[in-house]
C-alpha cells in the first residue's frame, strides 16, 4: 500500500556556542520562500530563562539540492508588547508563515508568552524582512464554548480564503486551545478508557473576513468556528495539535500534525510523554473536510538528538517548502524542533494516490 513516506535528512540548525540569544536552544522554526526565491527559516531562540525570539536564517543547499546548512542573518520578531512579556521568562515563540494572496502580505502567527499563559499573535511583512505585530488574534464563542482567555498556540493560516460554515469566502486559522485539563501533563494520569472531550481536545479552524477596504482593526477578530480533527489513535491520545501550515499538494491541503502519548518507564508509575508528527489532507475546495488522515505516525522520535535534549522525546514539524524549485511538486521538506534544542530536516513524499485506510475522526 503506498503510504507518505518521511527521510531525515539531518539536521539544518543547531545554538551556536557563545550565542546569549541560543542558550537554552533553537528549535521550531517557520519555513518561507521571499520574492528572491530563496528558502528563509524563523526559529525560535531561547536565551537563558526561557525568553525566546524569532530569528531569521538563509538555507544553504548542496548540490543535489538537499537543505545542509542555514546563514543566520539576525532577528526577525523581539518581544515588545506586553502581550509577549513576563518577569518570568515570556517571548515570541513557534511561528508559522503563509503568503495570503488576498491580503498580498505574508502573515506569521506565532505564539505569545506573557503572565497571561500562551496566545495566538500576528505579525506582517511585505518582505519577509519587516514584520509589523499586529496584536493577538480575537475568537468569539461557539455553542456555549468560550475561547476568548484561554490559552492556545500552534496556529497557522490557510494561504487562500476558504468557505465558512455558511459557505462564505473568509481567512481561515487552525489552532488547537488548551482548555483547562487538556494539556498532555494532566491528560496523562487519567484512564486511557475515559470518553474524549472532542470540543475541548480537537484541532479548530476559525474564520474571519476580510474588509473589502483592506486592513482593519476587526481583521484578525474570528467569528465562526468549525471543529477538524480530535485524538483517535493510541499515539495522539494525550493531545493533538498543529504544525506545519496548510499547503496545497496533489491532492488537496496538507498539513502535518503533532500527536503526544505517554510511554511507560522502568517504574509503572512514571510517565514520559512522546511527542510524534502525523499527516493529515483537507479537501481543496472544502478544508473543513479532512479526506486522508495517516493511522500512525510517519515522524517519531528516533536516536539521541531526538530522544534527550531540553525537553526528551521531541519531534515537532511546524516549518514547510514544497520542492517546485526542483521540478518536483510531490516533494515537501519538513523542519522540526528535535526534543526541543535543535532543528532537524526530513524529506516527506507524496503518493500518487492516497491510502485506502486512513484513521477515521469522532462524529
Amino acid at each position: 500500500m503506498l503510504d507518505f513516506k518521511l527521510k531525515r535528512i539531518g539536521v539544518i540548525m543547531e545554538p551556536r556556542v557563545g550565542d546569549p540569544n541560543e542558550t537554552e536552544g533553537v528549535l521550531n522554526p517557520a519555513a518561507m520562500r521571499g520574492r528572491d526565491g530563496q528558502l528563509y527559516l524563523f526559529p525560535r531562540l531561547v536565551a537563558r530563562g526561557n525568553y525566546s525570539r524569532i530569528g531569521i536564517a538563509r538555507v544553504l543547499f548542496d548540490r543535489a539540492g538537499d537543505p545542509i546548512n542555514v546563514e543566520r542573518m539576525g532577528i526577525a520578531l523581539e518581544p515588545e508588547a506586553d502581550y509577549e512579556l513576563s518577569s518570568s521568562g515570556g517571548g515570541c515563540e513557534d511561528p508559522r508563515i503563509a503568503y495570503v494572496g488576498p491580503l498580498r502580505h505574508y502573515v506569521m502567527t506565532y505564539t505569545a508568552l506573557s503572565h497571561r499563559g500562551p496566545r495566538i499573535a500576528i505579525a506582517i511583512s511585505d518582505d519577509l524582512f519587516h514584520w509589523r505585530q499586529k496584536g493577538l488574534a480575537v475568537f468569539h464563542p461557539y455553542k456555549g464554548i468560550t475561547f476568548d482567555d484561554v490559552d492556545d498556540k500552534d496556529a497557522s493560516v490557510f494561504s487562500a480564503l476558504i468557505p465558512d460554515p455558511f459557505g462564505q469566502p473568509a481567512m481561515g486559522i487552525a489552532h488547537r486551545p488548551l482548555f483547562p485539563g487538556t494539556r498532555p501533563e494532566e491528560k496523562v494520569n487519567q484512564s486511557a478508557f475515559q470518553a474524549i472531550d472532542i470540543d475541548r481536545e480537537s484541532i479548530w479552524i476559525s474564520y474571519c473576513h476580510l474588509s473589502t477596504k483592506g486592513e482593519s482593526d476587526r481583521l484578525w477578530e474570528f467569528i465562526h468556528h468549525h471543529r477538524l480533527a480530535s485524538p483517535v489513535m493510541e499515539w495522539e491520545r494525550l493531545k493533538i495539535g498543529g504544525g506545519t501550515p496548510p499547503i496545497m499538494c496533489r491532492h488537496g491541503w496538507l498539513m502535518l500534525y503533532h500527536g503526544v502519548q505517554d510511554i511507560l518507564q522502568a517504574s509503572p508509575i512514571k510517565h514520559t510523554l512522546c511527542y510524534s508528527a502525523g499527516a493529515m489532507v483537507l479537501c481543496e475546495e472544502h478544508p473543513n473536510r479532512i479526506i486522508y488522515r495517516s493511522p500512525n505516525p510517519v515522524l517519531s522520535p528516533e536516536g539521541p538528538l531526538e530522544c534527550r535534549g531540553t525537553v526528551a522525546n521531541v519531534v515537532f514539524p511546524t516549518g514547510i517548502d514544497r520542492r517546485d524549485d526542483l521540478g518536483n511538486s510531490d516533494r515537501f521538506d519538513v523542519y522540526y524542533g528535535m526534543a526541543d534544542d535543535r532543528i532537524g530536516v526530513a524529506r516527506l513524499d507524496v503518493p500518487a494516490t492516497l491510502p485506502r485506510y486512513a484513521a477515521a475522526d469522532h462524529s
